[in-house]
């Protein structure tokens, strides 16, 4: 029955994944280093990031400031990454959240669920400005239809 599936619904939304980038950003974690100079913080050890529905867990993160502005413009969390907001959650071995222009860039081993339906690819690309994403590399899609 070819019609039939090629009119199903999927249940997974790429473009999802919405953050409120004006909510503040609380970071927890075992230790801190700063190195004034650069304008780069270092987190470790039990790492979490919580902004608005956002949380992001991590081994370590780089806080990375603007050069011009006290504001943080770029985390990048590697070991165990863990990206969980109200509708769906995410694992990588690394994230790339660019506050700037709104990317959130997920690397190795990705995972996002929805729901039952999960997808896995590579990488997976988040503009949370515009609710747009992309996922590359050998993606496996496992999707479960209502009442099934």
């Amino acid at each position: 029955m070819i019609g039939g599936a090629a009119s199903a619904q999927t249940n997974i939304n790429l473009g999802g994944i919405a953050v409120d980038t004006a909510a503040a950003i609380e970071v927890t974690s075992d230790s801190l280093s700063v190195d004034q100079e650069t304008g780069i913080a270092v987190f470790e050890g039990d790492v979490l990031i919580a902004q608005g529905d956002l949380r992001l867990a991590a081994a370590r993160v780089q806080v990375i400031y603007g050069t011009d502005t006290s504001q943080i413009a770029r985390l990048i969390a590697t070991g165990d990454v863990t990206f969980v907001t109200a509708e769906e959650a995410a694992e990588a071995e690394t994230a790339d959240y660019d506050i700037t222009t709104g990317l959130l860039t997920l690397t190795g081993d990705v995972l996002l669920t929805q729901g039952a339906s999960a997808i896995s690819a590579e990488s997976m690309v988040v503009n949370v400005t515009d609710g747009t994403a992309t996922m590359q590399g050998r993606v496996r899609t496992v999707l479960q239809q209502g009442g099934n």
